[in-house]
């Protein structure tokens, strides 16, 4: 719980210095980056969790990793280092990035299918969505295949779902009770 304090304490901060230097769309990117590399290199990610590893050698590691971003991206991985906090990089950069978001008054609408989206059916659930809101809508889309089939789409603290599984579930429950 404090570490996710701290994180959005250290987001907040990275936001505003970027805000006033102006480069706040480069460190969303570098934020978007950091994200991503550590959810698909476990190595990585368990190297910023090790607890035997010094925080020297992480904070080398990531700024070899990072080399090419922003200077105050590099700068928040100083000072997460400095502050013993260099395990809650990846808190700081998702945090970060829904501020950012936030800030530009976009949403993000989570889409859940048993299959990947095609581009012209993502471009739909992205109009129907901004039709619904009335936001910048940014799609993320999640591939589960235990929902069988149909969709769920959360926006904020909306969820639709339309999934098989689902109905099945509903279907069963009313059988049930009969």
């Amino acid at each position: 719980m404090a570490g996710a304090r701290a994180a959005i304490r250290y987001a907040k901060a990275v936001l505003s210095l970027a805000s006033d230097r102006k480069t706040a769309e480069v460190v969303n990117a570098d934020m978007k980056l950091i994200v991503s590399t550590l959810a698909q290199s476990k190595d990585l990610s368990d190297t910023l969790q090790s607890p035997v590893m010094g925080t020297s050698v992480k904070k080398a590691v990531l700024l070899e990793v990072f080399k090419n971003a922003d200077k105050t991206t590099l700068s928040l991985i100083d000072t997460l280092a400095t502050n013993n906090r260099i395990a809650i990089i990846g808190d700081v950069a998702s945090k970060y990035t829904k501020l950012f978001d936030e800030s530009k008054g976009i949403q993000v609408a989570t889409v859940t299918t048993a299959i990947a989206l095609t581009d012209a059916l993502k471009q739909q659930v992205l109009a129907k969505a901004k039709e619904l809101t009335g936001n910048d809508i940014e799609v993320k889309s999640i591939v589960d295949e235990s929902i069988l089939g149909g969709f769920i789409l959360r926006i904020g603290d909306i969820q639709y779902n339309a999934s098989i599984a689902n109905q099945f579930s509903k279907l069963k429950k009313e059988f049930t009770l009969n």
